[in-house]
């Protein structure tokens, strides 16, 4: 029996419109009522997270900032920050990639430098709690992540970049089209989500996952039901056990429903 399902927000549960499916929180009193635990696993900040599932924020576990920040109903499990000289050297590196600017995800805030067009309205959608500094050098806050927003494509432009030097340092991740995460080598959403797994006493065997982009592949090493959305990219399909349909499909709630009728949740 499925006792935990976790998924990811952003191409996942959301679909394009940001929004999330329709009949999501009558499907979620239906799981808590039968003991099935549900937490949200995202690139996104908690603050964030908390608003963007108000009304059962109490009831939920979240894994935020890529696994940076775990949450269980309020209480903290888990939080790890990166180390102040990784910091200060990926801000120095990652200016001097064109066509890109950056996020400080601190565990107090978001920071940035410039609150700019597109920029600006992509921190608003994910941090809903930021400031925008004159230096991000200058910051003082417990960071636990660095997002380079990458206006020519983050796989083709800053991975390229950045990698070479701060991928055997860092946890570096294409975690959106635009997006490049840096975090603590030792954390990622696998992590996040076993820290759960051992609070409510739930194995993998027990846990369903889902997600769409490469960043979601660690959670999928930690759960036997892991989907990937028919929207991922190969590469992460072949990461996952199953394949779910697609977030404008409102593939999760379509795949929670036929495993209720299964007998599985």
């Amino acid at each position: 029996m499925i006792k935990l399902i976790a998924t990811d927000m952003d191409g996942t549960l959301l679909k394009d419109d940001g929004k999330l499916p329709e009949g999501f929180y009558e499907l979620f009193h239906r799981l808590a009522e039968k003991g099935v635990y549900f937490a949200i696993a995202s690139g996104r900040q908690y603050y964030t997270l908390l608003d963007n599932v108000a009304p059962v924020k109490e009831k939920m576990a979240f894994i935020a900032e890529n696994g940076a920040v775990v949450m269980h109903r309020g209480k903290e499990l888990f939080s790890c920050a990166v180390d102040r000289r990784m910091v200060e050297g990926i801000i120095r590196d990652a200016r001097e990639v064109e066509n890109c600017d950056i996020v400080l995800c601190g565990k107090n805030s978001a920071y940035i430098e410039a609150e700019k067009d597109v920029f600006g309205e992509e921190v608003k959608k994910y941090y809903h709690r930021w400031q925008s500094v004159p230096d991000l050098l200058a910051v003082r806050d417990d960071i636990l992540k660095i997002a380079v927003y990458d206006y020519a494509g983050s796989e083709e432009n800053s991975y390229r970049e950045l990698y070479p030097k701060w991928g055997r340092k860092m946890n570096v991740t294409v975690s959106g089209k635009h997006w490049l995460d840096f975090g603590r080598p030792d954390v990622d959403k696998g992590v996040g989500l076993r820290q759960i797994q051992k609070t409510l006493g739930v194995s993998e065997g027990e846990t369903m996952i889902f997600g769409d982009y490469f960043n979601d592949v660690p959670m999928m090493e930690a759960a036997y039901y892991s989907y990937a959305m028919e929207n991922a990219p190969e590469e992460v399909k072949r990461k996952a056990r199953f394949e779910a349909p697609a977030n404008q499909e409102e593939g999760v709630l379509e795949v929670i429903r036929k495993l209720e009728k299964e007998g599985l949740i």
